[in-house]
This record gives C-alpha cells, sequence and structure tokens, in this order.
C-alpha cells in the first residue's frame, strides 16, 4: 500500500490514483481543512482515507495501515510526511533535509557554508524588526514567508517607504532576503526550473523547464518545456542545482529547483522537495515521463526510471493571472476559439464562473492553456493568436463588472 499525505498541491487524487492504482492499493492521509473536506467524498472512492491530526496518534494511525511507502505533492505536508517516513522506517527525506527545505532561511544558510550560493537574510517576526533587516540587507529586497509557496506574501522591497508600508500589514515569521537581479530576458523570465528524480544511488535531471515573464510581484504564468538556452548554459544550471540537492541531503523523490538567470551566472532561488505544479502534465507529453507514478514508485523503494529523451517539440502551458483584488469570475469568452488555434491542444479552465477569487499577490491560476509548436517562436506566435481570443469577466466588490483579457508580458 502506498499512502499520500494530501492536501492542496500537485497532483490530484484522479492523477494519483491513474498513475498509480494498478500498482498498488492507495491510502489518503487527510489533515483538517476545508480543502480536504471538500475532495475527501472523491477521495473515498480511490481508497482508504485516514485522518490526521498532526499528534503522535497520527503515527499509530497510519503504522496500522502497514503500508509500504509515504509521501506527499504537497509543500504543506512534506514536514508530516517525513515525520512519519521516519517514524515508520520507510524511504522519505530525513527529518534535517526537510527542515532545510521547507524553512528558507535554513536553506540558505546550508547553500551558503556548502559553497553553492550565498544571499544575505534577516528574519522578521514583528513590524519592530524591519529597521534592523533593511540595515542588514539593504535596498533592493525580496521579503517572502520564511515556509510556505506559491509567492503568497511574496513582495520586491525597492525603498523604504515600501518597507514602511509593507511592516504595518504583513505577518510575522517572515524573511527579507536580498534581491537577486535577473539578466535581461525577454521573451522569457529571467528563471528557469529544473525538475529532478533523486535516489541515493543518482540524481537525474529531467528537464530544465523555462517561464515566462511574472506578473507583479511576482506572479508565474506558465511553463516552457524545454527552456530556450544554449547547452553550456543548461549544463551550468543543472550542474549548480545538482550541488545544491546534494548539499541539501536529497537523496528521494522528486524535486523542482527554481534558478534566477543573472549577468553572473545561474544562482539558486529556491529548492522545493516536491514535484512543481502542473510539471506532470508536461513531463508526460514532452518526455513520455509520468513523474506522478515514478514518484509513487519511488517512496515505494524502487528507484528505477528510463532516461528522458530530448523533445522535438516546444511544448508549453499559460495559465492566466487573476487580479490581486477579491472578486467573483463571471465568465470566460473566447474558449472555442481559442481552442481552435493550431498549435493549441488543450484548455482546462482551473476558475470557474461563480467561482471567488480572495486576490493577493498568490499566484492564482485562471486555466491550463496547453499546446506544441516547432520552436519557440512558433510558440509565442500560437499564443498571442489564443489569448487574443480570450477575455474574463469579474465582478468585484464594490459591484463593478469589469472585462479583462490575460496578461501576455512577453509582449512589453
Amino acid at each position: 500500500m502506498l499512502a499520500i499525505a494530501y492536501e492542496r498541491g500537485a497532483a490530484s487524487g484522479a492523477e494519483v490514483a491513474t498513475a498509480l492504482a494498478a500498482d498498488t492499493p492507495l491510502a489518503f492521509l487527510l489533515p483538517a481543512s476545508d480543502y480536504t473536506a471538500w475532495v475527501k467524498p472523491v477521495l473515498e472512492e480511490l481508497g482508504t482515507v485516514v485522518p490526521l491530526t498532526g499528534g503522535d496518534e497520527d503515527i499509530d494511525r497510519v503504522k496500522a495501515l502497514s503500508p509500504d511507502g509515504i509521501m506527499t505533492f504537497s509543500e504543506s505536508m512534506l514536514r508530516d510526511t517525513s515525520r512519519l517516513t521516519t517514524a515508520l522506517g520507510l524511504p522519505g527525506h530525513r527529518l534535517e533535509t526537510t527542515h532545510m527545505l521547507t524553512d528558507k532561511l535554513a536553506q540558505r544558510r546550508r547553500l551558503a557554508e556548502a559553497g553553492v550560493d550565498s544571499v544575505r537574510q534577516h528574519v522578521i517576526d514583528t513590524p519592530a524588526d524591519w529597521p534592523e533587516a533593511i540595515e542588514a540587507i539593504g535596498f533592493p529586497a525580496i521579503v517572502k514567508p520564511l515556509y510556505g509557496g506559491g509567492s503568497r506574501d511574496t513582495y520586491l522591497v525597492p525603498d523604504t517607504e515600501t518597507a514602511q508600508r509593507l511592516a504595518g500589514t504583513l505577518p510575522g515569521g517572515m524573511v527579507l532576503e536580498e534581491f537577486i537581479q535577473g539578466r535581461p530576458s525577454l521573451p522569457y523570465g529571467d528563471y528557469v526550473s529544473v525538475e529532478s528524480l533523486c535516489s541515493p544511488d543518482a540524481i537525474t535531471h529531467i528537464a530544465v523547464t523555462g517561464k515566462f515573464p511574472q506578473m507583479p510581484p511576482f506572479r508565474e504564468l506558465g511553463h516552457i518545456w524545454p527552456a530556450d538556452l544554449p547547452s553550456d548554459e543548461m549544463a551550468g544550471v543543472c550542474e549548480l542545482v545538482t550541488r545544491a540537492l546534494k548539499a541539501l541531503g536529497v537523496d528521494f523523490g522528486v524535486a523542482h529547483t527554481e534558478v534566477k538567470l543573472t549577468a553572473d551566472g545561474p544562482r539558486i532561488i529556491e529548492v522545493n522537495g516536491r514535484l512543481g505544479g502542473y510539471i506532470n502534465e508536461l513531463s508526460r507529453r514532452a518526455a513520455g515521463l509520468d513523474l506522478v507514478r515514478i514518484g509513487g514508485l519511488l517512496a515505494l523503494g524502487e528507484h528505477a526510471w528510463s532516461e528522458p529523451v530530448d523533445p522535438i517539440r516546444v511544448h508549453f502551458q499559460y495559465w492566466g493571472a487573476g487580479p490581486t483584488d477579491p472578486c467573483e469570475l463571471v465568465a470566460t469568452h473566447g474558449i472555442k476559439a481559442a481552442r481552435r488555434v493550431k498549435g493549441i491542444t488543450g484548455y482546462r479552465p482551473l476558475i470557474r464562473a461563480g467561482q471567488r477569487l480572495d486576490g493577493g499577490v498568490m499566484t492564482t491560476q485562471m486555466h491550463l492553456l496547453c499546446g506544441d509548436a516547432e520552436d519557440h517562436v512558433a510558440m509565442f506566435a500560437a499564443l498571442d493568436e489564443a489569448i487574443a481570443h480570450l477575455t474574463y469577466e469579474f465582478r468585484f466588490d464594490d459591484g463593478e463588472t469589469a472585462l479583462q483579457a490575460p496578461p501576455s508580458t512577453w509582449r512589453t
């Protein structure tokens, strides 16, 4: 049996079942949340459901299942998963490694100690900590939660005025960090991610994934497989990520590492000890690798996978981005026309009419617009044509209704 510590994350219950149910019975370990209460009826159709409390009794509950492996696709469940695998003697991240993967300060300290990458940081627990942090880090800086993902509460801090404004609005448990300036990279984003398979025997990088330029402050718009980089730069990025993974002791599962491209070479943004969001959809199309299945088999102790094949076409996902002001999606227009564009292979709504968006700077994907093209130039042409058909209709809290087109920042 494979147990999945399940919360909102990079793989749905249906995706997990499709990839792994033929190999092993499944159990879903659910913490208490509005999200898990919503998906519980579906998960009960796919496997055994076991509630988690976060206490020591969780170990006994999971042990009673006699699982052969435990894993997660959710950032928020990495620590619980590591606690369980350690207690039951199953494959997984070591507790020290999980701490560094989920605590941005600890991760940066270890990477600096190992000579991999060094970035100045200062913890902010209360508003009174801001002056000392600014003195230590200077401008420009970036402030973000010590623990979390998805660009939640992540802001650029270019000056004192911005720092003073954020000091009165952000919670504690933040870190102010030296801002790594990317090189000019349009029409692409100035960063990439590296998707890696890790075991005690080997680290295999299956892709360097390109990005679209971000929406302010740091909201992602999608993935490009492969990135449009020269082979020597690809090799340099992968070598840096290998060093980072080894420094953190990552020798299990799927890793997703973000790397900034600078004028002085690649720099580590952060290392994540789980599958990246929507990466599996790309991996299956572009490389014929099901990373959900491979990750599950790794948790079961199977360390074999085929080497990735270089794709002969450029595969992409484009997400759009929701407003930063709270609102409700009234309708999306132009979907059928966008689907008919040559090179577009699929459109999946991620936000549906009537659904409320909380706003804020966290990345909110509106849809999954998928496709492939003969090269990167043709990719942008297909996206420009498809996006030109799409508009979102939003109703904001003040009652105003507005039409907005999906952003396409590569045109700037």
